[in-house]
């Protein structure tokens, strides 16, 4: 939820600063169990570049009589519209907009804050948690949500493994799930876990979705409107088209602004940036630095560039297997040697990335948790780091046993070359990029790479048909469940199921602290058991962090009059973890009037605001997930 950019979460997965913004907060209160009050306040607008233009008529109203419409371009496509399946960004940012969780994250800092629950208290041994779920959320079919509903959703993901495919995670742990009432929920564990206000799980109707047979083929695709109680309604969907929703007349926080939010597919980003220069779409997200660069002028239009979310990985293929122990897949053997993924490793410039294809619109990567998450961020010692170094990649190579021939190419003590395959999402310039880079790189080093860049990569990379893979994920203000992707628990049953995993790793080390890591809440001591995870993969080799994109992005203000980012301070629109910027998006009124004053040309949002963030929170721990995870969330 992660969050969820993977092949799964794609761009996204990804799915990109040279400033840190600060980590987000965790309630304190919650993590000691204490009983936290239901908060009725709603985050504040932040407007980035109102505009006080004339309004336009294509994208802003529809063409029989004024109805508002914000168009959201995105270069994802919905993997699935039911919440059991869905991993990619796109599929979990629409079903924060359509259920609600029971809990959220303020669009201020990140605290835990209510929502579906008001209130929620751990007993002392904290084996026992009790949510207070409100009186005042009804599903759009009319009917009440209880607590039975949120029952219903946990204890389904417990009993069939099809329904725990996206989040099974969070229930992992779980012993036993009731509602001894309407309004009260009660979840007893196995033993502590740390995420208990930070459930990613989006709650569905019990009424409706009982009725469902096979959770692993359901995708909730073919009745609408689909039945929901956050604020929005999905009200139609077209494959690698759209996703359209109304707002929730009856949504307890209040109703959107806009009278319809659609999400529109654009396999080239030019043509969405071309789409937003028309008036044609609202917002486009996942800019390229030369798209940036040439809406920052424009008229009407306002880019914001913050610290994003996202990190984007280069990841090798450890050997895909199930937890039956059957291998599967066709990854190279070569990359089983740790030596051979180091030689790669540091035959990889990263500085070079960051400054030639992101173009200073990154950070170079480190550790696996984006510094934006200040509680969690952790980077190699000197002597770990896997830095840039040609001369050392060929000394590595060479004691591996591969040699280069007269033909300056590597090749094994069988007589055959060294050349791999990397995936690479068609959709994705930054991927296309990086490819030819790696290609020139890797030839100097006498190994060959073929780019294969491909509409659909999550195919190939579940069968684990891959060798290389250009990787990333949206991490939430809790990282619990990115990090949950690599472990052995995650990899599929058989080699016919799906897992959660993300790149079939499993290390016994790495598992165990990830279990000590879930079961403490002490924000300190947690933090650094995450930190310890993260040095364990780092040292085992089978990822290496390229960068941590920026979010670029855009949106017209003559249609936007106002919107939400979070953090308030230097953060994101899109891929949110909550629904703020949708939600609280005003539109321009027809006139073109607006309450604010501005430039009506586009305004690169700050990045210092992000220091000025990170001073005044300081470090703090939140609770919860995903690519999300583009979180896959």
């Amino acid at each position: 939820m992660v969050t969820k950019a993977s092949p799964h979460s794609s761009r996204q997965r990804p799915r990109f600063r040279l400033v840190l913004a600060a980590g987000t907060a965790a309630s304190a209160l919650a993590m000691t169990g204490a009983i936290v009050p239901q908060a009725q306040a709603q985050p504040q607008e932040r407007a980035l570049a109102p505009s006080q233009t004339q309004a336009r008529a294509a994208a802003a109203k529809d063409d029989k009589g004024g109805k508002k419409v914000l168009t959201v371009a995105v270069s994802q496509s919905v993997d699935s519209l039911s919440p059991f399946l869905a991993s990619r960004l796109i599929s979990t940012s629409v079903h924060r907009l359509a259920y609600d969780y029971l809990t959220n994250y303020d669009a201020k800092d990140g605290r835990t804050i209510p929502g579906l629950a008001t209130k929620w208290e751990a007993s002392p041994d904290k084996l026992t948690w009790t949510f207070t779920i409100r009186d005042d959320s009804t599903w759009s079919d009319g009917k009440q949500a209880t607590a039975e509903d949120a029952a219903w959703t946990f204890n389904k993901m417990m009993s069939d493994e099809n329904a725990a495919t996206a989040n099974g995670s969070f229930t992992a742990n779980f012993k036993k799930v009731t509602a001894p009432d309407a309004r009260t929920l009660v979840i007893e564990l196995k033993q502590p876990q740390a995420t208990m206000t930070a459930l990613d799980v989006p709650i569905v109707p019990r009424h409706v979705w009982e009725k469902v047979g096979d959770f692993s083929k359901f995708n909730n695709d073919k009745q609408f409107p689909i039945v929901g109680n956050g604020p929005f309604v999905i009200t139609d969907f077209k494959v690698d088209q759209y996703v359209k929703l109304k707002p929730n007349k009856d949504f307890w926080r209040g109703a959107p602004k806009f009278d319809e939010l659609v999400f529109k597919y654009y396999k080239d980003g030019d043509a969405a940036v071309a789409a937003l220069q028309k008036g044609e779409v609202s917002f486009v997200q996942g800019l390229t630095p030369a798209q940036a660069a040439a809406l920052k002028n424009a008229k009407n239009i306002a880019v914001n560039d913050a610290p994003g979310r996202r990190f984007f990985a280069l990841a090798t293929n450890p050997g895909a297997r199930s937890k039956d122990g059957k291998k599967f897949g066709s990854g190279h053997k070569a990359l089983l040697d740790p030596a051979v993924r180091k030689a790669l490793f540091h035959a990889t410039d990263r500085k070079t990335i960051v400054e030639k294809v992101y173009q200073g619109h990154a950070v170079e990567g480190e550790g696996y948790i984006p510094p934006r998450f200040a509680g969690y961020f952790w980077k190699p010692e000197a002597g770990q780091r896997t830095d840039y170094d040609p001369a050392k990649a060929a000394r590595l190579l060479d004691e591996a046993g591969y040699k280069k021939n007269g033909s300056g190419k590597r090749v094994g003590k069988d007589g055959k070359a060294l050349n791999f395959r990397i995936l690479c999402h068609a959709t994705d310039p930054n991927d296309k990029a990086i490819g030819k880079y790696l290609q020139e790189w890797w030839g100097e080093l006498g190994v060959g790479l073929k780019v294969e860049c491909l509409d659909n990569v999550s195919d190939p990379w579940l069968a684990g048909d891959y060798d290389l893979a250009f990787d990333g994920w949206s991490v939430n203000p809790d990282p619990d469940f990115v990090l949950s992707i690599h472990t052995c628990a995650a990899l599929p049953a058989t080699p016919k199921d799906t897992g959660a995993t993300d790149n079939f790793i499993c290390d016994k080390q790495y598992d165990e602290l990830y279990a000590k890591q879930a079961a403490e809440y002490d924000p300190a001591k947690r933090a650094d058991l995450v930190k310890q995870m993260e040095s364990r993969l780092y040292d085992t080799g089978y990822m290496n962090v390229l960068a941590y994109p920026n979010a670029v992005e855009a949106y017209r203000t003559d249609q936007i009059k106002s919107i939400t980012t979070m953090p308030e301070a230097a953060g994101n629109i899109y891929g949110q973890d909550g629904y703020w910027s949708w939600w609280s998006a005003e539109p321009v009124a027809a006139d073109g009037s607006s309450s604010d004053s501005g430039s009506s040309t586009g305004v690169v949002i700050g990045i210092g605001a992000a220091v000025v963030l990170a001073a005044a929170l300081g470090f703090f721990v939140a609770m919860r997930r995903r690519s999300t995870a583009e979180d896959r969330e």
